[in-house]
């Protein structure tokens, strides 16, 4: 069979499986209070340590740290001469935080000492958005009965997605960027470096805390940047995959978003993923590259 005619075979299917649950569910339903999709996010506590309290998000932070170590470690200790395609991908990425990322946003010097911080940064980024796409047993509201153990149900949820850890990062590079310029310049240094050169006066003055401001307005935008792609494109996928038609109570609405659900699903693991990584670490490499700066 000829793909055009497999692909007319499957639009067929979708066009007489929509008629079908039209006539017999109809058009018109009855919403559903009940249901919250916004809970798949809410973080209910497994495991209370205190402020140490174990939840789905903690989960999510540690599979994604043993993945970023474990996948380096292993590839190092099996490099070939003649790489076969695992290595070849990672050698490819491995030149797109050094070269790209790193080297191109900072001198060769710089970009050699604060490489792995980088490199590190963007390969648990990429991991904590990818493992947010594999559903896991992390639903505690919704529990599932197997031979009398209550087991959570599966659904989707990135750490990436809660505002804490992205804010939590977003920090550590201020730090770091910071931190870098002090030491570069010291702390008098680093702060007359806020001011272009030929600037003085009044206008010296306005534009100094003009830049402090923009410094901490850093931490909002690699924050929100990562927070909201990552949220908003979860949230997408639940509302298409379902959740939209459960909420109005139309089946059909359901079988019709199922389609979206799933190009918007590639499209998320495919390129947002790798997309919010990619310029998180960009921004970190460009931020530690200005705070050493003699010129703006």
């Amino acid at each position: 069979m000829s793909t055009k005619r497999k692909l007319l075979v499957v639009l067929a299917i979708y066009v007489v499986g929509f008629i079908v649950i039209v006539a017999l569910t109809g058009t018109h339903g009855t919403r559903n209070e009940a249901f919250k999709p916004q809970n798949e996010f809410k973080l209910d506590t497994w495991v209370n340590l205190g402020i140490f309290s174990i939840n789905k998000a903690v989960m999510y932070l540690v599979i994604a740290a043993v993945l970023t170590s474990a996948s380096m470690i292993y590839i190092a200790r099996r490099m070939h001469q003649r790489p076969n395609r695992v290595q070849t991908a990672v050698e490819v990425v491995y030149q797109l935080m050094r070269e790209n990322i790193a080297g191109g946003n900072m001198s060769q010097q710089m970009a050699a000492r604060w490489f792995p911080f980088i490199g590190a940064l963007f390969l648990f980024i990429l991991f904590s958005n990818l493992i947010g796409y594999i559903p896991l047993p992390t639903n505690t509201e919704h529990e599932i009965t197997i031979f009398g153990a209550h087991i959570p149900s599966f659904s989707l949820y990135a750490a990436t997605a809660n505002l804490s850890i992205p804010l939590v990062l977003a920090l550590v590079v201020f730090f770091s960027f910071t931190f870098e310029g002090i030491r570069a310049k010291g702390p008098i240094g680093y702060l007359k470096g806020l001011v272009p050169g030929g600037v003085t006066g009044g206008m010296a003055v306005a534009i100094f805390f003009l830049e402090v401001l923009s410094n901490l307005m850093r931490i909002l935008s690699l924050t929100i940047r990562l927070f909201a792609n990552i949220l908003a494109g979860h949230l997408i996928i639940l509302f298409m995959g379902g959740a939209l038609a459960v909420l109005l109570g139309i089946a059909a609405l359901g079988w019709f978003t199922i389609p979206f659900a799933v190009l918007l699903f590639a499209f998320e693991v495919a390129l947002v993923a790798a997309l919010q990584a990619f310029i998180f670490a960009t921004l970190t490499a460009i931020y530690l590259g200005g705070a050493v700066a003699e010129d703006h």
